[in-house]
């Protein structure tokens, strides 16, 4: 019985691989199309679009691998019961080094390291091939092996300072929340979703990248004069130095650079953060409800191998039983944030800043080589943003009614 339990969950993994695999195969056949679509002709030069086109093609193909190898590791993890082995191991190294293993925190910490080292190792190739391969050949990046490891590693010290306290805490609440356990949960994930969002651009993005004050001139007039339009609390402005990572050139003209913030402006105009913030507490809380039911259930930790019921190996089983919830919820939050993405370039032209912000979206696409062709299928179900072609579209449409 409980072989067969397993064998369902990596049944509906291997499923749900063969679909996203299914659109991923439609995108790829689009990609290799040798034609620019229609709104794109004339603007993108056919030089640009077989480097787009090329560079699109390789990071696909790299992508096919690793889902592959992830899927199968995945499944193998599953059916070899590797998660109860490592839980058992992590206990015995907290023993080790001469800590309690029957205290759940410590225990699981050791275990999430093990699962985060394993992680990493799987993933490293991966990186290295993306960044010096592929980006390097199609981005001319200048980025040294020294600062891709320099990089990864702070990367791995921020997540195991900001993890160690998160994981504690959040185990912390699952032992002590009683009936009130999936409030107090959500209270906690939305004080870290804030957290996060206050934190990062203060303290964290600046161990990354350079940010500078943007100098006095023509384009911060304009952004302090559009701000004060629309009663934006604008305080400071800066300007993101990312040369260490690529020499694309970058969008200079300063319509174009008022449009995009346009945009941006339009998004806390018309309320899409408040929005979507408000929307996403829906499928928190039912996630939330469903990890919960999750883990009160004693049978499912024993058909995955556990005597016991650890909070963190609640959420891998959880992970696994309701992926195709997840991605059901990840589509409809898509579809959501694609229509803000859509109203705010209507904003955005309403202000008069439509051909500006025309000509802002093809260079940004221009900067990032990013995909030009796409599948309407794989678009909707993958990208929480529209494709270029649909944003030209819309743009196109709503300036010539205006017209």
């Amino acid at each position: 019985m409980e072989f067969l339990v397993i064998e369902a969950v990596v049944g509906v993994m291997i499923l749900l691989y063969l679909f996203e695999t299914y659109l991923d195969l439609r995108q790829y056949a689009v990609l290799k199309l040798p034609t620019l679509p229609l709104n794109s002709q004339g603007v993108i030069s056919p030089e640009r679009f077989r480097k787009f086109r090329a560079h699109s093609i390789d990071k696909s193909r790299l992508y096919f691998v690793h889902e592959f190898a992830t899927t199968m590791v995945d499944c193998m993890i599953l059916l070899h019961n590797i998660l109860p082995w490592l839980w058992k191991r992590s206990g015995s190294l907290v023993l080790c080094i001469g800590l309690n293993a029957e205290n759940e925190i410590l225990h699981s910490l050791s275990f999430l390291a093990a699962m985060t080292l394993l992680s990493q190792i799987f993933e490293f190739p991966f990186s290295l091939y993306s960044t010096f391969v592929i980006e390097a050949h199609h981005a001319s990046i200048e980025k040294t092996i020294g600062q891709f490891l320099k990089e990864w590693l702070l990367g791995q010290c921020i997540s195991l300072l900001l993890g160690a306290p998160i994981v504690a805490a959040a185990i912390g609440i699952v032992q002590n929340g009683g009936s009130y356990l999936v409030i107090y949960f959500w209270l906690f994930s939305l004080l870290g979703s804030v957290a996060t969002t206050t934190l990062y651009p203060r303290f964290l993005a600046p161990l990354f990248n350079k940010f500078t004050p943007l100098p006095n001139g023509e384009l911060r007039r304009k952004i302090v004069n559009l701000a004060a339009s629309l009663n934006f609390p604008l305080e400071k402005i800066f300007v993101e130095d990312g040369s260490k990572r690529t020499t694309h050139s970058h969008c200079r003209d300063t319509d174009e650079i008022s449009a995009i913030i346009a945009h941006e402006m339009g998004h806390w105009k018309l309320n899409h953060t408040v929005y979507a913030f408000v929307a996403m507490q829906v499928p928190v809380l039912l996630q939330l409800g469903l990890f919960f039911f999750v883990r009160q259930s004693n049978a499912l930790f024993q058909i995955f191998g556990f005597d016991t019921q650890p909070v963190v190996i609640g959420f891998y089983i959880y992970q696994h039983i309701v992926m195709p919830v997840q991605r059901l919820l990840e589509f409809c939050m898509n579809l959501l944030s694609r229509s803000s993405e859509f109203k705010a370039d209507a904003f955005a032209k309403n202000l008069g800043y439509g051909r500006a912000l025309r000509a802002s979206l093809i260079k940004l696409q221009d900067c990032n080589l990013s995909v030009v062709n796409t599948d309407p299928w794989y678009s909707a179900y993958r990208y929480s943003h529209p494709p270029l072609v649909e944003r030209l579209n819309a743009l196109d449409e709503s300036m010539n009614k205006s017209n």
